[in-house]
């Protein structure tokens, strides 16, 4: 499985398989958050295929999905919140994880330095250059 940590609480990652969620736990994660909406292409598990899974093994399952190319502020705002909420690391994932790092970036805006948000994205492999046009 292909995943990038961000910091010592979250991390993201392209599309996961049913098959994922046991390693997922096994590295320490408590929630699993899913930023892709279902039905992007025919052949990626829905939400209530991965959330059963995820419920099954004891995690915590979040959908927020949202459209490639967007960023809507509620749904920044939402995973903020999930943040706070998620009692430990959590594991947020879409297509290839670039909605869910931006996401959790935009979600950082006031609780960290600009340039931490920055490095933090860059450690975990994202080349996001519009985030210092908010930042």
């Amino acid at each position: 499985m292909d995943y990038r940590t961000v910091t010592s609480d979250f991390a993201v990652a392209p599309q996961i398989s049913p098959e994922h969620i046991k390693e997922i736990k096994a590295l320490g994660y408590v929630a699993i958050i899913n930023n892709r909406p279902d039905h992007e292409v025919e052949e990626q598990p829905t939400s209530d295929e991965i959330r059963i899974i995820v419920e099954e093994a004891g995690l915590d399952y979040y959908y927020l999905p949202i459209q490639s190319g967007t960023l809507p502020m509620e749904a920044v705002e939402q995973t903020k919140e999930l943040i706070a909420k998620i009692n430990g690391p959590a594991f947020a994932y879409c297509r290839s994880g670039t909605r869910s790092i931006t996401l959790w970036a935009f979600s950082q805006i006031g609780k960290a330095e600009p340039k931490d948000i920055i490095n933090s994205v860059e450690k975990a492999g994202y080349n996001l250059p519009f985030l210092q046009n908010y930042l």
